[in-house]
């Protein structure tokens, strides 16, 4: 049963890309360094995790691969969550005071290029991101494709809803009023437009051939362009490094 895009499996992209692992051990390793910076400018008590001395206004882009996958979820939710489950989590750390936040600036901007020591940032950093948006260009005019697009459009359509292009467009879909934090207002239509999507990639497969036909982009693409994939992934390599020297030494 397909509940989230990791169920689908892995895409030959998948090699190349920054993980979720790697924001979280980014995180922690700039926040070390940032309270070494902190302390070298006379700020010895700054928190790893803080909050900035007025909260501010936070907007989430909310991104999706497939669109909405969990039957149980579109059932609760719509194209939304648990708003008891924010995906940004809030810090943890006291406020920081005027005088360290004017400092922030500067030794977030030293921690940065302590973490991307060795990276050719212009060449190799971005280019497998880059080259994706270009894949998935090439996927959307799959006929493979546009067909199961249509077929998934159809069923949706039958059960009385509109008739949505992809399933990206009914997710996004600004009816449900999406606010700063990028949750939805999980309104009856919304919640049974969304089983209805589920329930209609279910029935033709939708998520499977999609993921079928970025596979095989993706493998395409790195194949026709593998020195410059070869150094895109030494870069991770690298910035991996990099944060595994400073989480070894500041732990």
């Amino acid at each position: 049963m397909i509940r989230t895009a990791p169920d689908l499996g892995p895409l030959p992209a998948d090699r190349y890309g920054y993980t979720s692992q790697d924001y979280r051990r980014s995180q922690r390793a700039s926040a070390l360094l940032v309270r070494q910076c902190m302390a070298d400018r006379g700020h010895q008590d700054f928190p790893l995790d803080p909050r900035y001395p007025a909260d501010p206004v936070v907007a989430t882009a909310v991104a999706t691969d497939y669109g909405a996958l969990d039957l149980d979820t579109a059932r609760r939710w719509g194209y939304g969550w648990d708003p008891a489950k924010p995906l940004v989590p809030q810090p943890k750390g006291r406020r920081m005071t005027s005088a360290e936040y004017a400092d922030l600036p500067a030794c977030n901007a030293e921690a940065s290029r302590r973490l991307m020591r060795g990276v050719d940032l212009e060449r190799d950093w971005l280019y497998a991101a880059t080259r994706q948006a270009e894949v998935d260009k090439a996927v959307k005019r799959d006929p493979r494709l546009r067909a199961a697009w249509d077929a998934w459009s159809r069923c949706v359509a039958e059960q009385g809803f509109a008739r949505y292009p992809d399933p990206v467009a009914a997710y996004t879909d600004d009816a449900w009023h999406r606010g700063s934090d990028g949750n939805t207002r999980h309104t009856e239509r919304e919640r049974a437009t969304a089983v209805a999507d589920v329930t209609c990639k279910r029935r033709h497969r939708t998520a499977e051939v999609w993921h079928t036909v970025r596979a095989r982009k993706q493998a395409a693409d790195i194949t026709r362009h593998r020195d410059r994939y070869a150094a895109a992934l030494q870069a991770l390599r690298t910035y991996r490094a990099n944060i595994a020297q400073v989480l070894r030494k500041l732990g």
